[in-house]
């Protein structure tokens, strides 16, 4: 998963979702090219009542999904060898657990 889809699963964790967009233009009125405007610092709140969260927190969010994501990956990972050391082959394992 790249990081910019990090940042945005880790901005949808604060105010219940939905509840930012991205700036299209910078205080000087020159327009942000699209490559650029999916950053912190171009995050507009579009949510009544949303507050921008600080970039520590969103930082600190990031590395949670990203820690979770390789955690559920070892667990797999050891949960299928635990069931071949128990007997089974690939094939029973992928039969048991779809993957």
């Amino acid at each position: 998963m790249q990081d910019i889809d990090y940042f945005q699963k880790a901005l949808h964790e604060f105010n219940d979702g939905n509840w930012y967009g991205w700036k299209t233009h910078d205080s000087d009125g020159n327009k942000i090219p699209n490559a650029d405007r999916m950053t912190y610092a171009n995050i507009k709140v579009i949510k009544d009542g949303a507050s921008i969260p600080s970039e520590a927190d969103v930082n600190a969010k990031i590395q949670e999904i990203k820690d979770a994501e390789t955690a559920a990956t070892n667990k797999k990972a050891s949960g299928k060898q635990k069931l071949k050391d128990l007997g089974l082959d690939d094939d029973e394992i992928k039969t048991l657990t779809g993957a």
